[in-house]
């Protein structure tokens, strides 16, 4: 019988090696192109469209948004996230994306217990920490300035 360093030792040898820096170019690219198309989309919604920016920036967040559901309905982005990692998962889309699967991976339960009860699965926590840091940000701002 293995005990767990030689199981460890096992394993070490035959995980892939991973190129670091290959992966962080990949990610800040793929993360950059992602802006550079968010800020073409918001200049063609002001320039052919006459919005105003902040509502060019919503609206561009709202499409990006539903771009990303899109796309992991389809089964696309899965895929894509294999291969690009944090330049997907970072952005908006990965947080789209989160909501999207676990909507996906329960609709088969239904409206409630299923959609409902899972929509937030894996992005509530990111929701929760997000306004409570949001809250204590808010309130060191009235303290520091009044």
């Amino acid at each position: 019988m293995m005990n767990k360093e030689e199981y460890k030792k096992l394993v070490k040898k035959h995980v892939p090696k991973k190129n670091k820096i290959k992966s962080l170019i990949i990610a800040f690219l793929v993360g950059g192109l992602i802006g550079f198309l968010g800020q073409v989309c918001v200049n063609i919604l002001i320039s052919s469209f006459g919005l105003i920016k902040t509502e060019a920036f919503a609206w561009t967040g709202l499409i990006i948004i539903f771009i990303a559901s899109l796309l992991t309905a389809l089964g696309f982005f899965d895929n894509w996230v294999s291969k690009v990692k944090a330049g997907l998962i970072i952005p908006t889309t990965g947080f789209a994306h989160s909501i999207t699967s676990c909507a996906l991976d329960y609709k088969k339960d239904g409206l409630i217990t299923g959609l409902g009860s899972n929509f937030f699965k894996l992005a509530g926590s990111v929701i929760l920490y997000g306004v409570i840091s949001a809250f204590f940000l808010c309130v060191l701002e009235v303290i520091i300035h009044g």
